[in-house]
């Protein structure tokens, strides 16, 4: 009986934005319905720089990341691709991939990912190893209303969740910035030292949504 409140509260919009520093969110099982929907007040970028950090032990394709606009489901999107060992980065709904990450499981492993509207490069720094730079899409920004959502990946814009592809684990220090970051500040957020928050999506200050099973938890830590 006491768990009840705390189970409303978790299921409920949050009023403001919350200080997740040192939390996570936990997604315990297989769904096609569990998922955090962030808020973002920008409704146009021209470049933007995604970091975020999981925990997994799937043996399958996964979303790591989903953002959609009316007119492309995957604006931006990273997803785990398991048969090939790959992690792709989706822009305006076309694909980049990137090979040789050694993705173990139950480990964490912080992703940061780059896009500029006027190179159309993209990049990826998985656990402050940096890619290749690939061209995806150029000259055209990503242009909202945006939703952006963690644990599932949206096959149109807000919902067409597959059970298959969602995500089980833990996530955590999700930012995101309408501009590049700089090599050095990637590498400050890999190593957990000071950096810029994002301002666009702020782990320290986040307005979001939780639906169905996901939970706030005291981030794990290894004892030393």
């Amino acid at each position: 009986m006491k768990l009840f409140p705390v189970l409303v509260m978790l299921t409920a919009c949050a009023a403001r934005p919350q200080d997740l520093s040192g939390k996570m969110f936990t997604f315990p099982l297989e769904s096609n319905t569990a998922h955090v929907r962030l808020n973002a007040s920008r409704l146009d970028f021209s470049s933007l720089t995604l970091c975020h950090r999981s925990f997994t032990d799937l043996k399958r394709d996964h979303v790591l990341f989903s953002l959609a606009t009316p007119v492309h489901s995957n604006d931006f999107l990273i997803f785990w691709d398991y048969k090939n060992k790959e992690i792709e980065s989706d822009i305006k709904d076309r694909e980049a991939v990137f090979g040789g990450r050694d993705y173990k499981p139950n480990m964490w492993h912080s992703i940061c990912t780059t896009w500029d509207s006027e190179s159309g490069l993209v990049q990826i720094w998985f656990n402050g190893l940096p890619s290749i730079r690939k061209f995806v899409s150029t000259g055209t920004n990503i242009v909202g209303p945006v939703i952006i959502i963690l644990g599932q990946e949206q096959d149109s814009h807000g919902g067409g969740f597959d059970l298959k592809q969602s995500f089980v684990g833990m996530m955590s220090d999700v930012h995101l910035w309408d501009h590049i970051l700089s090599s050095c500040e990637i590498q400050n957020y890999v190593d957990e030292l000071n950096f810029t928050p994002g301002n666009v999506l702020n782990w320290s200050a986040l307005e979001f949504e939780i639906i169905d099973r996901v939970l706030i938890e005291n981030k794990l830590m290894t004892c030393h």
